[in-house]
């Protein structure tokens, strides 16, 4: 099907707190997962209406709600009455043109990231929203699709690996958020190779396809490092936040992902200069070309200018040229000829201009 795209400007005139999706509609239903976990217990459910998803608010275990698809803002904002959710972050959740933040709301903590994967099929870079809520003994997940890269932490949790199902939800919030920086990477591994793809047909035989190909990834990085630059500010306010929310023991691990957040930035700098790079080297490799071309035709041309001289002083016809009358002198003035062009070509070729 068609998915359909809602821009900002339906917003205009409507009040604050309004829930209307704005952006790409990438689930054709919304889906309602609960995960709900202990150290001893663990369940998977799929719910089929928010109001289920209400019973797990204070349980004494860990719950895991994970919404796939932003386009039904009656579920959002279901959701937002039984967690008690400001009508704004109800709002900045259907809204998918957000930047990344972090918001304090005593009761809760608010966060928005960007998610970002390879459409292999477009052949471009997509930037997902995630947006996480952070309770007591919750989080909960709103995408705006079905894929993510939140399957290591799912299986994690299944099979009970490593501390997770151990600790609290600030815990599960920092391993979320350390997946969707982990797979930065990923993308960032697929620009590598093309770069490098890049390089070596720069060398052997730029063309305007290349040219394009240069500039198309320039602008993807550029969309990346604007969708990852506040996160840096994200996850150090994470690590510094006085919110009960989140555990001493925590902090440290938010310490680790803002590490991790500078290497995708330094690494996209660095991508960035090498296709700044590339294109120094597109336009020098394509001046160069042109130069050899031009020096061909101004060797050819110096040739013939001589030539073209000797042409001409005998193609005037004045009544006493002596040459004119002898029986060789054709032959003799081509012969002249022939000799001028070849020692001209000896002369050029010595100097290495050939």
């Amino acid at each position: 099907m068609t998915k359909q795209v809602v821009s900002q400007s339906h917003k205009a005139g409507m009040p604050p707190g309004t829930v209307i999706h704005v952006g790409k509609r990438r689930a054709d239903k919304t889906r309602i997962t609960v995960l709900d976990y202990d150290a001893g217990q663990f369940q998977e459910r799929v719910l089929s209406t928010a109001a289920e998803a209400c019973v797990f608010r204070d349980t004494a275990t860990v719950t895991w709600i994970n919404i796939d698809g932003l386009h039904e803002p009656a579920i959002i904002e279901e959701l937002g009455r039984h967690f008690g959710l400001h009508p704004l972050i109800q709002e900045d959740i259907a809204n998918t043109q957000q930047r990344p933040k972090l918001e304090d709301h005593d009761q809760y903590l608010f966060i928005v990231l960007k998610m970002l994967y390879r459409d292999e099929i477009e052949n471009e870079t997509v930037a997902e929203q995630v947006s996480l809520v952070l309770g007591s003994n919750y989080v909960i997940s709103f995408q705006e699709g079905t894929g993510d890269a939140f399957g290591h932490v799912r299986e994690r949790l299944r099979k009970n690996k490593g501390l997770l199902r151990k600790q609290g939800a600030d815990t599960l919030a920092y391993a979320l958020i350390d997946a969707i920086v982990d797979n930065y990477f990923v993308v960032l591994e697929g620009f590598g190779d093309v770069i490098d793809d890049l390089e070596e047909n720069l060398l052997l035989s730029p063309t305007a396809e290349t040219l394009s190909t240069i500039k198309t990834l320039k602008r993807e990085l550029l969309f990346m490092r604007r969708g990852i630059w506040p996160l840096r500010e994200v996850v150090s306010g994470l690590r510094h936040s006085d919110s009960p929310l989140i555990a001493d023991v925590t902090r440290p691990y938010f310490l680790d992902v803002y590490d991790h957040t500078i290497q995708v930035m330094d690494s996209i700098d660095n991508s960035r200069e090498m296709l700044s790079d590339l294109l120094d080297i597109y336009l020098s490799s394509v001046s160069n070309r042109l130069n050899e071309v031009m020096k061909v035709l101004t060797i050819i041309a110096t040739i013939f200018i001589p030539l073209t001289f000797i042409a001409g002083v005998y193609g005037m016809n004045f009544d006493f040229m002596p040459e004119l009358g002898w029986r060789w002198g054709y032959f003799a003035v081509l012969a002249v000829m022939g000799l001028v062009g070849l020692l001209l070509l000896l002369y050029f070729r010595r100097k290495k201009w050939l």
